[in-house]
């Protein structure tokens, strides 16, 4: 914990493996997400006064693609609140798509209501009753977009070179909002000096927080295989009946799961004698696997 919160540009479990000598992969993968997963404060203060809104696309460079559309890249909104001629707290939140469901939805959890909303002019942020809004028309101004909402395009281009730089782009849709919740818990603490300060709060946090088991945050993974992703999911996953093998492109392999995120009966871990000396005693907050649970942080 305290080597995830001291490095500022972001830890990834390839080098918290190297870092803590862990034999399998997977292990610092479960431990890293965990610990994004306690970066957020469960009744943590919303935005409010003045706040930009505004969207950003996440992924690599597609083809044959007009405005906001895309096929392969992952819709992010971006929440920046003002502080003068500085940037403030931030929100982000991966959307499935722009709607005016989706974009209420993600405002009324981050903004507080009877705060200004200064977004552009699209009409998906239209209608955000209770809030003051004060959308601008990009096209009308003489100026472009990022120098009409400033803060939160900053914050936009700081995200996607973070993503590039810490985790070099391998980042799955599916874990991008534990990434983005990272990104801001360490955003929001940029002027900090003391960084046992962030290693404080990480404490404190996890244990406010509900234990998520390995399974939970495998769950909603689909390995695609004989495919040609080079991803770190999707390289020779194997199916074998209801049960699916994931392995990474190193030739690391997870523990085998069911379609609905349950381990086989012979490798789930049951209760013993020794597990009366450990803190989780097999607990759900446990892994629940036998080769990773004596050096598992449970949380």
């Amino acid at each position: 914990m305290w080597w995830v919160t001291t490095w500022k540009n972001g830890a990834s479990a390839l080098g918290l493996q190297r870092e803590l000598g862990l034999k399998t992969y997977w292990t610092a993968w479960t431990w890293l997400h965990k610990l994004r997963r306690a970066m957020v404060r469960p009744s943590r203060d919303r935005l409010s006064s003045r706040v930009k809104l505004d969207e950003t696309c996440v992924g690599g460079a597609e083809e044959g693609v007009i405005g906001r559309l895309t096929h392969n890249k992952v819709l992010v909104l971006v929440a920046a609140q003002e502080e003068g001629q500085r940037i403030g707290r931030i929100r982000l939140r991966r959307v499935a798509e722009l709607t005016q469901a989706t974009v209420r939805e993600c405002v009324e959890e981050a903004v507080e209501r009877g705060s200004v909303l200064r977004t552009d002019g699209l009409n998906v942020y239209q209608g955000l009753a209770g809030y003051v809004h004060e959308p601008v028309v990009v096209k009308k101004q003489a100026e472009d977009a990022s120098t009409v909402l400033p803060r939160v395009h900053r914050v936009a281009s700081l995200l996607k070179r973070w993503l590039l730089g810490t985790h070099h782009g391998a980042v799955r849709p599916e874990h991008l909002n534990d990434d983005l919740d990272e990104f801001a818990f360490r955003f929001n603490r940029r002027t900090s000096a003391l960084r046992g300060k962030l290693f404080y709060r990480l404490a404190q946090q996890a244990v406010q927080v509900e234990p998520v088991p390995y399974q939970a945050l495998i769950r909603h993974i689909t390995p695609v295989p004989n495919t040609r992703d080079r991803g770190d999911w999707s390289e020779r996953n194997t199916h074998s009946g209801d049960w699916v093998q994931i392995v990474d492109e190193d030739g690391n392999k997870a523990p085998r799961i069911s379609r609905t995120g349950s381990l086989p009966a012979e490798e789930q871990h049951t209760p013993n004698k020794a597990d009366a000396q450990d803190p989780c005693g097999g607990s759900k907050a446990c892994i629940g696997h036998p080769r990773l649970h004596d050096r598992f942080l449970c949380l």
